[in-house]
């Protein structure tokens, strides 16, 4: 496919304009895709449609509540949909916040001891390898210098004593946008008799989820739903037995002041009032995405990795992180430094002078950051022993850039003509300043919009 061509979607503020430090408004280039993804236009439709009908879910007599009982379970079923399971078979589906709050949910329901093992990977997002290390000893598959294992790397981990309770790994990289053999990776594990967690959080928007996978978690805000709500998909034999990650209303068949008698997953899964808007916007963006069909997307999208990935390993003094260039198993994402300037302040000057936006940091996986930038111990030590006294300004990373459905070929290029000019030398128009507490530069300038912007550490990309 000729990625030149119009991009897939249009999603909503697709033509906003945001100024830039050198007094001119630029159209703005959304490469932050792997954090969050603007909602798609049809998104914005079915919660415009459907919010005059809100009304409380699972509890109340009114048309209003029937109709909003309907869509939130219409939700329920579009997700098993979207994960290739059967609506009416064995899986459940549990509606909550993000990828994040499926996972420690799982990991509490789970029940498992600290002596139990979960097998987990380097590579892992922070929110696949922190809950694991509440509950259960932690084994972990190591990764090469281009940040990729292979399944020989997980068959061993999965052989070696004790026998692990779970398999816990990533579908996608949020990284470097590496697709790691799933499929057989599941293949192994449950030939040993292991069950498997696939966080699917960055593979949802661009790969079909793996079926065969015991616990599937996304979320809506990665793939044009940016309303709040996620799944966790598993068997309902997993929710059936213990209490629940959340107690409350809404969860339960019977109550006195002595006893609880829990109802049937999923309902027993999601105490209180639920993001019946967010469930909503999540089925219409599933539906939005099954409607272009993943032929079209995994085609228009390898042409975009390609162009990106190839574009920025061509420039000189930019080093790209994760497997080379022309690898074909990776997402349009690309994790790259600059030579001789920060990751902090080559994000600060693509935004405040080209109106690109990109992440930077360690986007949420320290571990696997180190890792693929070569750091020696010592130097981990030191800048530890930094952040632990509040300053982040010497925080290791890189620059992130990731397309979605709405990139066009033309926003990759323009990342590309910025990146060069920024690896070339080009002087900053304006100072910037970097804020320690958070690590992140800001230019010192008069133009509305950046002069007033604030420095807060809660805004910081850096920590991840």
């Amino acid at each position: 496919m000729d990625p030149s061509g119009p991009p897939l979607i249009e999603p909503i503020g697709a033509v906003l304009t945001v100024p830039c430090v050198d007094g001119t408004e630029r159209r703005a280039v959304e490469l932050d895709q792997a954090a969050s993804t603007q909602a798609h236009p049809a998104v914005l439709a079915a919660v415009a449609e459907f919010l005059p009908w809100y009304s409380s879910v699972h509890r109340g007599a009114g048309f209003r509540s029937r109709r909003s009982t309907g869509a939130y379970e219409a939700a329920r079923r579009a997700i098993l949909t979207f994960a290739g399971r059967d609506p009416d078979g064995d899986d459940v589906a549990i509606i909550c916040r993000n990828t994040t709050e499926a996972i420690n949910h799982l990991a509490y329901r789970l029940r498992l001891g600290p002596g139990a093992v979960v097998v987990t990977t380097v590579v892992e997002h922070h929110a696949n390898l922190l809950p694991w290390g509440r509950v259960a000893t932690r084994r972990h598959v190591e990764c090469g210098p281009d940040g990729t294992f292979d399944l020989d790397d997980v068959t061993r981990a999965l052989d070696a004593d004790p026998r692990p309770a779970l398999l816990a790994v990533t579908g996608a990289s949020n990284v470097t946008g590496w697709l790691p053999p799933i499929d057989e990776i599941i293949a192994a594990a449950h030939h040993r008799g292991v069950p498997v967690l696939v966080d699917a959080a960055q593979l949802a928007p661009h790969r079909p989820l793996p079926a065969e996978a015991d616990f599937v978690a996304f979320s809506g805000h990665k793939i044009y739903a940016p309303f709040g709500a996620g799944a966790l998909i598993g068997p309902r034999s997993a929710f059936e037995d213990g209490d629940p990650f959340l107690a409350g209303g809404g969860a339960v068949d019977l109550v006195d002041l002595e006893e609880v008698v829990w109802t049937a997953p999923p309902e027993r899964e999601e105490a209180g009032s639920p993001n019946v808007v967010g469930a909503v916007a999540l089925h219409a963006a599933l539906d939005a995405v099954a409607a272009i069909g993943w032929p079209a997307i995994e085609e228009r999208e390898r042409a975009l990795a390609a162009r990106l990935r190839t574009g920025l390993a061509a420039i000189d003094g930019v080093r790209l992180l994760g497997p080379p260039p022309a690898a074909t198993n990776t997402l349009a994402v690309a994790t790259f430094t600059v030579e001789g300037m920060g990751h902090a302040l080559v994000a600060a000057r693509l935004s405040a002078e080209h109106a690109i936006a990109v992440r930077h940091g360690c986007f949420c996986a320290h571990p696997y950051i180190v890792r693929l930038l070569g750091m020696a111990p010592e130097d981990v030590a030191a800048y530890r022993a930094q952040v632990r006294r509040g300053d982040h300004s010497a925080m290791p990373g890189a620059v992130r850039a990731s397309a979605g459905l709405g990139t066009s070929a033309a926003d990759i290029d323009r990342l590309l003509q910025a990146v060069a000019e920024l690896a070339a030398g080009a002087p900053p128009p304006v100072p910037y300043q970097q804020d320690a507490a958070s690590g992140d530069y800001f230019p010192v300038t008069d133009v509305a919009g950046w002069a007033d912007a604030v420095a807060e550490l809660g805004g910081s990309c850096a920590p991840g």
